[in-house]
């Protein structure tokens, strides 16, 4: 008997919770239907709103309605025009035309007047500037300092024989044969720069000219007819062959001449006449 109610209750018990269970997904299916529902009518709402034309917005087409009827009523006014209004304006247009077709025409002559004058300044001015460079690069002519035979000539790229020395060496300069006090004239006009005793080439005169030339007269007797600083001119005596250099001590008397060009030796013999 008691076993009998207990199935009993076991059983109502699961009834209960099967309803209770339907309830609870009723419930639940119906708060999904009604945000649905909520939702879709907030949607279409604001579709509504979106689609509403707002008082602003009818002004400004109204505006934009205006604008346009002025603009046509512009363009209706030209069109009104009368004939003799346009050929007017269109002589206007051409008088105005051919003015500024005559003031780029003068604009145009006066720019292309001022280019050849420019051209033909520049022109004269590079002329000048090359004769007065021509006239600064003149070289020098210079005159054999002593009348003789070149015995030795200017060597730098190759040896000559040293009888002093007795070997084969360079030689900055021309050897002139001449008799001892054998007088010894200026090559070129210029300022005597130094009288020294140089310790290879003996008694030496230092001729300085226009600051590019610079003529050397070695192996002097003496040096007696000039000082350090005086101007001499072309021709002038300047002292006499001598035997003074110890470095051509075993040759004939002569005359040891060079000429420096920038500083630099030069072969004489392509300068003297």
């Amino acid at each position: 008997m008691k076993k009998d109610i207990h199935l009993k209750n076991i059983r109502e018990k699961n009834i209960n919770d099967k309803i209770i269970s339907y309830v609870v997904v009723g419930a639940i299916i119906i708060a999904i239907i009604v945000i649905s529902l909520l939702l879709y009518s907030q949607k279409i709402n604001q579709d509504v709103k979106d689609e509403t034309i707002t008082l602003d917005q009818m002004t400004d087409m109204i505006g934009d309605t205006n604008q346009y009827n002025e603009e046509t009523e512009s363009a209706s006014t030209e069109i009104g025009k009368t004939v003799e209004e346009s050929e007017e304006e269109a002589k206007q247009e051409t008088v105005e035309n051919r003015t500024t077709q005559n003031t780029t025409s003068n604009a145009i002559v006066e720019s292309s007047s001022e280019n050849t004058n420019t051209s033909a300044n520049t022109i004269q001015n590079t002329t000048s500037e090359d004769t007065e460079e021509t006239q600064e690069v003149k070289e020098l002519t210079f005159e054999k300092p002593v009348e003789g035979e070149i015995v030795r000539e200017f060597a730098q790229d190759n040896l000559v024989y040293s009888e002093t020395l007795e070997e084969w060496v360079t030689h900055n300069g021309i050897d002139i044969k001449a008799d001892k006090t054998t007088v010894v004239k200026s090559a070129e006009a210029g300022v005597v720069k130094s009288i020294k005793n140089d310790p290879r080439y003996g008694l030496t005169i230092v001729i300085e000219h226009d600051d590019t030339y610079q003529t050397v007269y070695s192996n002097l007797l003496t040096s007696e007819f000039v000082v350090e600083g005086e101007k001499v001119e072309k021709g002038q005596s300047i002292g006499t062959v001598g035997n003074s250099a110890v470095f051509e001590i075993a040759d004939e008397p002569h005359l040891h001449f060079e000429i420096l060009k920038n500083s630099i030796q030069v072969d004489p013999s392509i300068y003297i006449q």
